[in-house]
């Protein structure tokens, strides 16, 4: 169906949960590492949390994106998400390959970060995520 041209690594796997601070500790335990201090994302209408490469995702109301996934579907694995070095390029080409972008232009995520969303229509089910790090050139 897809034609593979590029290797995207795996960034992070985000998991939404009802609260940081009550499931912190078993996801430190789990990746074997502390939970980053919580960052507060308004406009994606969560709190998140790195623990290693997972990342928790607190819904700021019963409204937002995450907290509707929660009352769906309780905590639970919320996206894959994969590192690009350029998020316009990587979103074209995805696009061109036919998926169906939630976010054409990249917009500002946890940690400094460019994300973008790809709609889980088309993709079997699973909510992708691609992030570019501030600190990644671009390769043009």
């Amino acid at each position: 169906m897809y034609s593979v041209t590029a290797h995207l690594p795996l960034d992070h796997v985000g998991i939404a949960v009802h609260s940081l601070e009550g499931t912190a500790r078993l996801f430190e335990l789990m990746a074997g590492e502390a939970c980053s201090p919580p960052e507060t994302l308004e406009a994606q209408g969560v709190r998140v949390a790195f623990a290693g490469s997972l990342e928790l995702l607190e819904p700021l109301g019963p409204d937002t994106t995450v907290g509707r996934f929660l009352q769906r579907r309780g905590q639970a694995l919320h996206h894959v998400a994969f590192r690009t070095v350029d998020i316009e390029a990587e979103l074209a080409r995805l696009e061109a390959a036919g998926l169906t972008l939630i976010d054409p232009v990249p917009r500002s995520g946890a940690r400094g970060h460019r994300v973008a969303f790809v709609h889980p229509s088309s993709t079997g089910g699973v909510l992708i995520e691609l992030v570019q790090h501030p600190r990644e050139p671009l390769h043009k």
